[in-house]
């Protein structure tokens, strides 16, 4: 899959990457935007403080508070920005480090370049200032100012002497024909209004612009005091205000001079001819200028602190909105740059450690954000890999569980071998059939299990034969028949009878299979006794009546033909004979009963009740061993034949009280009871028969063939009993189990014990 392929969507963590990502990159771009905009603003209005200084002076203030609210608002994000990677540097979360670097050198990178230009700046503004306040300027300045003012009023001088010896033409001349006089002067004065004022400073006549003004502006008492003392005076107007676009238009010199009367008489009024006079605007235009930059320049001069401040002030507000955005926009930039470093190095940390879920992976289209796309798709693919072997591995875990199930609950023993003979595996079969711990030996010789020598080595032997000529004769597996613990059997043990198989697994390894099949051999024998009873029973029965019957036949024929001592002989023999036979009818007639004991017809049996009738024949009166019955009557009832059952108990008290009597022949303290007891269990929900005796017990070769026909401990007794109890409890489907009593190691007596289940409940 290539790169840009992107990672299989849905899933919430790229979801949520994704809308992160757009988040930061949307206030990154609305933050940059901000500050190019007061950066823009700033530089404007700088440019324009040489040509504009009102407006910037305006606006400073407001301009100021914007940018001190900017830097403190950029300088508590730094703030919360520093506070946020120093609590990831201290909880140690994977990338602050880097992250703090890249920040670091980015903001650097910016300081340097901010400091250096500041400088300069700051170096070149104060210097600059200084100059704009030179010592020679100011002169210049003064001295413009001054010319302007003497020109000035020399061209008012000159206007005044003018206007003054105009005057003259007016000495002879009555007020009523004024008016053509002043026509006359206004022309040869360029004057734009002749005004004739009387002594009481009433307009006696005009010409110009005062014929249509109602109440022309008068002059003064104080004027025309002066202009009788000085003969004219002269005024520039218009120049007030220079700062009037039309100053330069509206500039004049007003002349009063004091019209001169050829006759002296003391009533006699004086009369003022007042003249307007426009001013040539060229040298308006340049006193206003060389005023207005003096007066500038004196502001300024005054101001000059102020000023290097205001720009000072301004360039370090610049600075600092230089570098609190650098360092921001480069915590920022470098969080973007390292994010899908990060995103890589944590996913990288995840999967080290065994976590393939799927990863976030970033939407840009850059080459980090494709290597995001691709190792998430990787890891994607892994979590399938590793699924499908978890997917494997569990069926496979299944299939052993279901082979461990199966060896756990085969009645043949398992055991897995190595070369050398180690023990490498065993189910519980095994540990039953052999009667050892095989579990505690795992990684050790079978040999060295106990009673187990010489089975390892006979097993041992084949394995060797089998591989030796496994390609000639090409055989799987061999198979031996063993017998196990027959020279150590002691109280609760029995010989075992195998069937052992063995076969050849990968890797060298060894299987050993063997089954129990002592119960199949006693069934045989068991069967085989049955047929010896039924041939006997047959070919010894029939010709016994006729040996009696000869015998006794005999015996009737010689009797008193005899002398005494041959007839005594006779009789003896004759005896002897008829004893034997009934001796020899009785065993076949018991042979007969095993071979033809009939099938069980099974009804619901009250053991105790059975046992309770049954011990009325073991009375003190009638037993030389008393029997004592301990009855549990929890005992429900079970599905038995009554009259096989009480066979049972009958054979199984009368061998418990043979084997007391034997044991305690000669004794002179009364014999110990045999005990009988029925009692039900709840755990494996059967009730059990229990007859247990105080003689002498079974010997060890004994104790495994007891049910077997012909088996017996007494002088004298065919040793059917316990093999009729055996059929019976078959019959039954009833467990029966055979051991001796021991007490500190020493046998004192034997306990037979049969299992049966509880009649099935009628719905």
């Amino acid at each position: 899959m290539s790169a840009d392929t992107p990672p299989p969507a849905g899933t919430a963590s790229t979801r949520a990457s994704a809308r992160q990502s757009r988040a930061v990159r949307w206030a990154v771009g609305v933050g940059a935007a901000i500050m190019s905009a007061i950066g823009l603003v700033l530089l404007f209005l700088l440019t324009l403080a040489t040509n504009n200084r009102v407006l910037y002076e305006r606006n400073y203030a407001w301009l100021f508070g914007v940018n001190v609210f900017v830097a403190l608002l950029l300088l508590g994000v730094l703030a919360w920005v520093a506070v946020r990677l120093g609590m990831r540097l201290r909880r140690g979360r994977f990338g602050s480090r880097l992250l703090v670097k890249l920040a670091a050198i980015f903001a650097v990178v910016g300081l340097l370049p901010g400091l250096l230009i500041y400088v300069v700046s700051y170096q070149f503004v104060t210097r600059s200032i200084e100059s704009w306040f030179d010592v020679k300027v100011e002169g210049a300045l003064s001295a413009g100012v001054s010319l302007a003012r003497v020109s000035l009023d020399s061209l008012a001088t000159d206007m005044a002497a003018k206007t003054r010896n105009a005057s003259t033409q007016l000495a002879q001349v009555p007020d009523a024909t004024a008016g053509l006089v002043l026509e006359r002067i206004r022309d040869q004065l360029g004057a734009t209004d002749v005004v004739l004022w009387s002594a009481s400073g009433q307009a006696v006549a005009s010409a110009g612009q005062s014929r249509f003004s109602l109440n022309p502006e008068r002059p003064g008492a104080p004027l025309l005091r002066t202009v009788r003392q000085q003969r004219a005076t002269a005024q520039i107007e218009g120049l007030d205000d220079i700062t009037d676009p039309t100053a330069a238009q509206n500039a004049r010199v007003k002349v009063l001079a004091l019209v001169a009367s050829p006759s002296v008489g003391l009533l006699l009024e004086p009369r003022y001819l007042q003249a307007t006079l426009p001013l040539p605007p060229a040298l308006v235009a340049n006193a206003i200028a060389v005023q207005e930059a003096n007066r500038e320049y004196q502001e300024r001069a005054l101001a000059r602190g102020g000023l290097r401040r205001m720009y000072v002030g301004t360039l370090t507000l610049s600075l600092f909105l230089a570098v609190f955005g650098a360092v921001l926009l480069a915590v920022l930039l470098g969080n973007q740059l390292v994010r899908p470093l990060l995103v890589l190095a944590e996913g990288v940390r995840e999967v080290a450690a065994g976590n393939l879920s799927p990863k976030a992976a970033l939407q840009s289209k850059d080459e980090l954000g494709g290597l995001t796309r691709s190792f998430a798709i990787m890891t994607q693919q892994l979590a399938d890999a590793r699924q499908a072997v978890e997917q494997s591995m569990g069926e496979v875990d299944a299939s052993r569980a279901s082979l461990q199930t199966i060896l756990d609950n085969l009645t043949a023993g398992v055991i897995v071998l190595d070369a050398q003979g180690l023990i490498h595996s065993s189910n519980p079969g095994a540990t039953r059939i052999l009667r050892a711990p095989m579990a505690a030996f795992e990684g050790r010789p079978l040999s060295e299990v106990p009673g187990l020598a010489e089975f390892a080595a006979a097993v041992q032997q084949h394995f060797d034969a089998f591989l030796g000529d496994h390609e000639r004769h090409g055989l799987e597996h061999w198979q031996q028949p063993f017998e196990l613990h027959a020279s150590s059997v002691g109280a609760g043990q029995h010989a075992t009878s195998l069937v052992a198989r063995g076969a050849e697994l990968p890797d060298a390894a060894r299987l050993l299979v063997f089954d129990d099949i002592s119960e199949i051999v006693s069934a045989q024998r068991a069967q085989a006794w049955g047929e010896v009873a039924r041939r006997l029973a047959h070919e010894i029965k029939n010709p016994l009546t006729p040996i009696q019957l000869s015998a006794e036949r005999l015996e009737m024929k010689l009797s008193g033909k005899l002398p005494d001592p041959e007839q005594a002989i006779l009789a003896k023999s004759v005896k002897t004979i008829v004893d034997q036979v009934d001796a020899m009818k009785r065993l076949v007639n018991e042979f007969r009963d095993y071979a033809r004991l009939p099938a069980a017809e099974l009804h619901a049996v009250d053991l105790n009740a059975l046992v309770a009738d049954v011990l009325h024949l073991y009375g003190e009166e009638n037993a030389t061993v008393p029997v004592e019955a301990e009855l549990d009557p929890r005992c429900p009832s079970i599905a038995g034949d009554a009259q096989q059952l009480r066979q049972v108990v009958h054979n199984l008290l009368q061998n418990a009280q043979d084997s007391t009597e034997q044991a305690r022949a000669g004794a002179s303290e009364p014999l110990p009871p045999v005990r009988i007891s029925t009692r039900w269990s709840e755990s494996s929900r059967r009730v059990r028969l229990t007859v247990a005796d105080s003689g002498g017990g079974f010997p060890a070769h004994i104790l495994q063939r007891a049910f077997e026909p012909y088996v017996t401990t007494k002088p004298r007794g065919t040793g059917l009993g316990l093999a009729v109890v055996k059929k019976i409890a078959d019959e039954h489907g009833a467990r029966i189990d055979l051991s001796n009593r021991t007490e500190d190691g020493v046998v004192r007596g034997a306990q037979v014990s049969l299992s049966f289940a509880p009649e099935p409940a009628v719905a």
